[in-house]
């Protein structure tokens, strides 16, 4: 059974307890071609003193990728995503040993180094269909795994993409891999449904699971939104730069978490951690 039904529930990763409010992921890409911070934080050590100032503004998880995802982008061999996580997971935790670190990866050897090297989430965009060895990976470390959704793969994902009711088949979805995730071995409060906002979506599509989010928080497990300078807000607000698209990133997660969602995956840090707070606070 689900852990949970509620998004006020605390859950623990890296020997901390997150929760029971709105839970941060500074977003940290260590890629050259990311579509907001692309070739920015390749550096290992600029990278940790960019987590610094992420946990500094209040993120509680720092979320490090080495592959880009963004619409039209190629996979990278498995060596080099390796080449550029590892030693940013390194640097980051032997600096900031109390830091909660989560890895962007759908490779199970990746995720296998990095969980050695001091992180203690695996973020998995493929939701474990990725690697055969990932969900294996994860059970045996015993530690919270993200499972999202995505129609196709980044490479083809905003081709046109399609659903018959976009709400009750991501819905679906998610609970088929959540099922699969605890078959695999894995706690069940170790599991977190994330919807995939941007990932083979359309501007209305992402703006329908926003809306009905409440579907998917029902299925009893912590929600994550990654909705942070997504295209549709751009879209919506007429601003291109992704840098510029602050308000709208914090307007779509302050709804998102009265709809119930639990964590949030941003590049802003202080600005959403300002408004979420004061969304919890008017909750109660």
């Amino acid at each position: 059974m689900p852990p949970t039904t509620r998004s006020n529930a605390t859950f623990r990763a890296g020997g901390r307890t997150l929760g029971p409010g709105p839970v941060i992921l500074g977003v940290l890409n260590v890629t050259p071609d990311s579509f907001s911070d692309g070739g920015t934080y390749l550096n290992p050590e600029v990278a940790a003193s960019h987590a610094a100032a992420l946990l500094d503004e209040g993120a509680q998880v720092i979320d490090v990728g080495g592959e880009s995802t963004r619409p039209g982008s190629d996979p990278v061999s498995p060596d080099e995503e390796l080449r550029r996580v590892l030693p940013v997971v390194r640097a980051v935790y032997d600096v900031h040993p109390e830091a909660v670190i989560s890895v962007d990866t759908y490779r199970a050897a990746t995720a296998e180094a990095t969980l050695e090297a001091g992180a203690s989430i695996v973020n998995d965009v493929t939701a474990l269909r990725g690697d055969p060895d990932m969900a294996a990976v994860v059970a045996e470390a015993g530690c919270p795994v993200v499972l999202m959704h995505m129609l196709g793969e980044p490479k083809t994902m905003q081709q046109d993409p399609r659903y018959g009711d976009v709400v009750r088949e991501v819905r679906d979805f998610l609970a088929e891999r959540a099922e699969f995730a605890v078959a695999a071995g894995i706690q069940p409060e170790n599991i977190i449904l994330d919807p995939g906002i941007g990932f083979g979506k359309t501007r209305e599509h992402n703006l329908a699971l926003l809306r009905r989010l409440d579907a998917i928080v029902e299925l009893g497990y912590p929600v994550l939104v990654g909705a942070s300078r997504k295209r549709f807000i751009g879209e919506i607000t007429g601003l291109e730069e992704a840098r510029a698209r602050v308000a709208g990133t914090v307007a779509a997660n302050v709804l998102a978490y009265e709809r119930g969602a639990r964590l949030f995956r941003v590049h802003d840090v202080k600005a959403n951690r300002e408004a979420l707070e004061v969304a919890a606070a008017i909750s109660g």
